[in-house]
């Protein structure tokens, strides 16, 4: 499958080029980026050509992997369905749910496949373990705690990101803590969810879900160093069980996910269970304080 990337960044360099480029059923035929420059280093670490012109590369493209902040993926998520391409996007898809909801309408108008990459999802481990447990059923209880030291102290790449720095860790790692929870617990309506903001950019979570289970999510970029950690516990009629810790680095979970775009049927982190996710982090938001 010929992909085009857009997006020059950190997570586009270490994790999403590196995949496709190494995958054997992927060609990294183009690179695109907001800024052209950064578009042109990228390709040439990778052997491939930057464009300028978007509709150029989409032309050439079977599907295009986005490495973008949400609000400007959701957009032109839309214009490469459009243009035919399968969509491999990162989370969340949006920060709104009427922007998701018109991409996943795109998708779907356009026959397009889509994948979202929720890197716990895709990763060996901790992937096996969430599909164990949904397999297990009987859960009543569950946590799901994303400790980052983005804005902490740490010298992480990502936290010059104006897009994380305005919305924080709800939007960049409660999607992934949320992934986690919800194949074991089941779905979670808006009105399920209650939040309260913590110090820093910290939110705490109790949501209830339909299954009649609940759960609890904290996230955090704001944690020192020494206070990071993710975690994720199930409790029910089978006693209690952890998440075993990701060992998988990134760029093969993306790798996997690129697996799951190719697959002919329908992987679970579609635009679908993506959508879900923006909405249940809108009403969580609308709940908060501005930071």
């Amino acid at each position: 499958m010929r992909f085009g990337l857009l997006g020059t960044g950190p997570w586009a360099s270490r994790t999403h080029a590196v995949a496709l480029s190494a995958h054997p059923r992927a060609e990294l035929v183009g690179v695109w980026g907001r800024r052209p420059e950064a578009a042109q280093e990228l390709a040439a670490a990778h052997h491939t050509t930057a464009y300028r012109d978007l509709d150029a590369l989409l032309a050439e493209c079977d599907a295009v992997a986005v490495a973008l902040p949400p609000d400007v993926q959701a957009e032109l998520g839309i214009r490469a369905a459009e243009a035919g391409c399968h969509l491999l996007l990162d989370k969340p898809v949006a920060t709104t749910t009427g922007a998701a909801e018109r991409l996943a309408a795109a998708a779907e108008r356009a026959g397009v496949r889509s994948v979202v990459f929720f890197t716990l999802r895709f990763s060996p481990e901790t992937a096996r373990w969430i599909a164990e447990q949904r397999v297990t059923g009987g859960w009543s209880a569950g946590r799901a705690d994303w400790y980052s030291p983005v804005f902490g102290g740490s010298e992480s790449p990502y936290a010059a990101s104006p897009w994380r720095q305005e919305k924080g860790a709800l939007w960049d790692v409660g999607p992934h803590a949320l992934s986690v929870l919800l194949p074991a617990l089941g779905e979670v309506e808006p009105s399920g969810v209650t939040a309260v903001r913590g110090p820093g950019d910290t939110v705490h979570l109790v949501l209830r879900h339909a299954s009649g289970a609940s759960s609890t999510i904290t996230v955090t970029h704001s944690a020192p160093p020494a206070a990071a950690g993710v975690s994720a516990e199930l409790r029910g009629s089978a006693g209690v069980v952890q998440m075993p810790e990701r060992v998988a680095p990134a760029e093969a979970a993306f790798g996997r996910a690129i697996d799951a775009l190719l697959a002919p049927e329908r992987h679970d982190c579609d635009l679908d269970f993506g959508v879900r996710v923006t909405r249940l982090l809108e009403a969580a938001d609308a709940q908060l304080p501005p930071l």
